[in-house]
């Protein structure tokens, strides 16, 4: 009994150890340092956690689920405000939309909730980033208002413009990834502290989500329905495990292992059955596809789907 739990005990460990480089293999452990101390409820910011309904205009929010933390009316509210220009993804809903996902992730059990913190951590790093660049005029990552205004007198009009770029730095994933690279915080070679980055892991991850989902969605096959523990492995294995080290992936079964049965996500998104859940979850898929490709795009034209 005794090597049983120490076997356990070891296996809990090891996850903990791994959970925290499920998105990009332990790349990113300097910046968590940076983070500490920061109480992003204290903060007022434009990046809050909440977008509010005015982007779900056009959009039927369902009704609120009892007794979730997760609310999928909220999350389809988010991705539907995020698409609020042509084609670009506006960075606050996006987060907000994450907000969210994270509480799906949490409500699936310990072990899948153990993903979500290094999510939570990607997601406030871009948030720490615009609270440099908007809160902090001084900071390393900020704007100079002094010489954006001196630059203003000169030039007129075209520096007018650029001032604009910076003001509005995390604006939307496009202003962050032209401001970044203005900044030179990107770099294509080596890893460095960027939005962009960051950025990428949680794009990687939400393309994870949305197949995952899709498959959930799926109807019956031969009569019968796959399990969500496989599903949501087969959505891992053509998605980040490709990014991921032998011990990642590993760490990764053994977290599928533990997802809930399938009844489970009915009462998670307040259906009754397989076919109010794959109409349910379809409208959740198209969503964060609109986003996804939004982003996929906006990295691709600037060469930013394989950055360090």
């Amino acid at each position: 009994m005794g090597v049983k739990r120490k076997a356990a005990a070891a296996i809990l460990v090891l996850l903990l150890f791994l959970g925290s480089m499920w998105l990009q293999g332990g790349l990113d452990y300097q910046w968590e340092s940076c983070l500490k101390g920061y109480n992003q409820e204290n903060k007022i910011h434009q990046l809050s956690n909440s977008s509010g309904a005015d982007g779900a205009e056009g959009l039927s929010v369902l009704d609120e689920c009892p007794g979730q933390t997760f609310q999928v009316s909220l999350l389809l509210t988010h991705l539907s405000a995020a698409q609020a220009d042509t084609s670009d993804v506006l960075l606050q809903p996006y987060l907000s939309s994450w907000d969210e996902l994270v509480r799906f992730m949490e409500a699936l059990g310990p072990m899948v909730g153990l993903i979500s913190k290094e999510i939570e951590t990607k997601t406030s790093i871009i948030r720490q980033l615009a609270l440099l660049s908007d809160g902090n005029p001084e900071a390393e990552l900020g704007p100079d208002l002094n010489s954006i205004n001196s630059a203003i007198t000169e030039a007129g009009t075209r520096n007018n413009v650029k001032a604009s770029e910076h003001v509005d730095a995390y604006r939307s994933v496009r202003s962050m990834i032209l401001v970044e690279l203005d900044r030179g915080v990107v770099d294509f070679e080596h890893q460095t502290d960027s939005g962009c980055r960051t950025l990428l892991r949680l794009h990687r991850a939400l393309l994870w989500l949305k197949l995952f989902l899709e498959k959930l969605a799926e109807r019956p096959v031969s009569g019968r329905l796959r399990t969500p523990s496989d599903l949501c492995r087969e959505a891992y294995k053509s998605t980040l495990a490709k990014h991921h080290t032998w011990f990642v992936r590993k760490a990764a079964e053994l977290a599928f292992i533990a997802m809930p049965e399938r009844g489970f996500f009915y009462r998670l998104v307040c259906v009754q059955d397989q076919e109010e859940m794959s109409l349910m979850l379809r409208r959740v898929v198209q969503a964060i596809g609109e986003v996804y490709d939004r982003t996929e795009k906006a990295l691709e034209d600037n060469n930013m789907l394989n950055l360090p």
